[in-house]
């Protein structure tokens, strides 16, 4: 099973997957067929391998059959596993061995299962899947304290996702030695959205509501308003307290136009979430 997992090493290909060490860890086996144990070792490390996804190369060396090459390793028995980082030996261990001892000797060496998620949700992020990034990295940011890569991802899921006004204090707490051309870019960004979402027709709302703060149909209008120019969290703020006085404001539009924000936001937005709640327990 495991030639179809791993490089069958020979003289060949030696000096290359050296040089593919450079690069990934690689996790040479030296086995034989005529012996059960080793090829037990193979089959553990094929599924370690496969586990971390690329970032552990398994290479295998059949001593009965490329003898001349196990003999510049100086292999003295079998089972033997060596990993190679950098060109150069590592680590390893010899003797049988079981997953539990493999994984040990293997995970001081690699990333561990948090930091391949990252370049999983990272690789997201690139390829514009920015809905499907966005939990991901949200998790992450429980494990990773103040980690500003994972905090600058979020933000662009959600500048790219227009929400905006989760993003904007993201972004404010990233360090001054963090702030790169990825923070500029996004901070741009913010910066249009602000520019586009001013116009004077919500400027001049604002000031009637701030001369009339209880006139609920200037609050609907400009609620309208927020929310076609993706100001979301505006428009649900004035229109749940249109909600809490008047159940059937507008003939129901207001009630309407609040769950079609709510709507568009999607289930796994926390502010969406946050209002959602709120409409609940003035409907049941």
């Amino acid at each position: 099973m495991y030639e179809k997992l791993a490089i069958e090493l020979n003289e060949q290909n030696l000096q290359q997957v050296i040089e593919t060490s450079m690069q990934t860890p690689v996790a040479i086996s030296f086995w034989a067929p005529s012996m059960p144990e080793t090829v037990e070792v193979n089959n553990i490390l094929e599924k370690i391998a496969a586990q971390y996804q690329g970032q552990l190369v398994l290479a295998t060396l059949d001593c009965e059959s490329q003898q001349m090459v196990a003999a510049q390793f100086g292999v003295r028995g079998l089972p033997t596993v060596a990993l190679f980082k950098n060109g150069q030996p590592a680590d390893g261990a010899a003797g049988p061995q079981t997953e539990e001892s493999l994984r040990e000797m293997l995970t001081k060496h690699l990333p561990s299962q948090e930091e391949l998620q990252l370049k999983q949700a990272l690789a997201l992020v690139d390829s514009q899947q920015y809905s499907q990034a966005l939990p991901i990295l949200r998790e992450l940011a429980t494990k990773f304290d103040q980690n500003s890569i994972i905090n600058l991802a979020i933000a662009e899921c959600l500048i790219e996702t227009s929400q905006y006004d989760e993003a904007e204090p993201l972004l404010a707490a990233i360090p001054m030695q963090d702030q790169d051309a990825k923070f500029k870019g996004l901070i741009a960004k913010m910066e249009l959205h602000k520019q586009a979402s001013d116009s004077p027709e919500i400027r001049l709302l604002e000031q009637k509501l701030e001369a009339e703060p209880s006139n609920t149909e200037i609050a609907y209008e400009l609620a309208v308003q927020y929310s076609q120019v993706e100001r979301a969290q505006e428009a649900l703020e004035l229109l749940i307290t249109i909600l809490r006085k008047d159940m059937n404001f507008a003939d129901g539009n207001a009630k309407k136009t609040m769950m079609d924000i709510l709507s568009a936001l999607g289930q796994g937005n926390a502010i969406a979430s946050q209002y959602r709640r709120q409409l609940y327990s003035l409907l049941y």
